[in-house]
């Protein structure tokens, strides 16, 4: 670790944003702090708040991330020329694969609360609206008679259930399931709310 003059701006916004990764995937959120922070790439938390606003805002950032990592992935199975179920079913997989593989932040996406009720700022929102942006895609193309309004809550209800099955795999509560695997309900799950949504 270079000395404290050694670093821009810039940079140190880059090393807290990477430290704190490595804090949570080993701790969890709640093992986060300015403090550990800022020892482990060699700064006081004084400097820490000259780049971030408080710690809300170095957790919005990290979690600006994570959707940017859930965006690429989901996005990228949009180029596999899959139809528009199959597509769905595949990008519900990979969501849910995320989640188990790095179960310390995706859990810190829903789990963490902002002090005082902070609101999420514009462009967490628009990052947030971007994921939802692509199952809102693949629904358009599949269910062509239903309009944007429609689309739009048939998209977050979608998710929400998927996010659902998903919670049951990482909270290991699977025997709650039946027997049945995520994939599998997942598949289950979009199956029928598309044969439901198209009646």
């Amino acid at each position: 670790m270079g000395r404290r003059s050694d670093h821009s701006r810039e940079e140190i916004h880059q090393l807290a944003l990477e430290a704190a990764e490595a804090i949570v995937a080993e701790g969890g959120y709640k093992a986060l702090s300015a403090r550990k922070v800022a020892s482990a790439i060699g700064y006081t938390v004084g400097t820490l708040y000259l780049v971030f606003e408080n710690l809300d805002d170095l957790i919005f950032q990290l979690n600006g991330r994570t959707l940017d990592q859930l965006f690429q992935r989901m996005s990228e199975q949009c180029n596999s020329g899959q139809s528009g179920k199959t597509l769905l079913c595949t990008m519900a997989t990979t969501y849910i694969d995320y989640a188990e593989q790095h179960s310390p932040r995706w859990n810190m996406l829903f789990e963490y609360v902002a002090e005082n009720d902070n609101a999420l700022p514009d462009w967490y929102l628009e990052k947030l609206g971007e994921v939802f942006g692509l199952i809102e895609q693949v629904l358009a193309t599949t269910l062509p008679d239903h309009d944007d309004q429609s689309i739009s809550q048939a998209a977050r209800v979608l998710w929400a259930s998927v996010h659902g099955i998903c919670i049951l795999k990482i909270r290991q509560r699977l025997n709650l399931a039946g027997g049945q695997n995520t994939e599998e309900m997942a598949h289950m799950l979009i199956n029928n709310f598309l044969d439901g949504m198209s009646q």
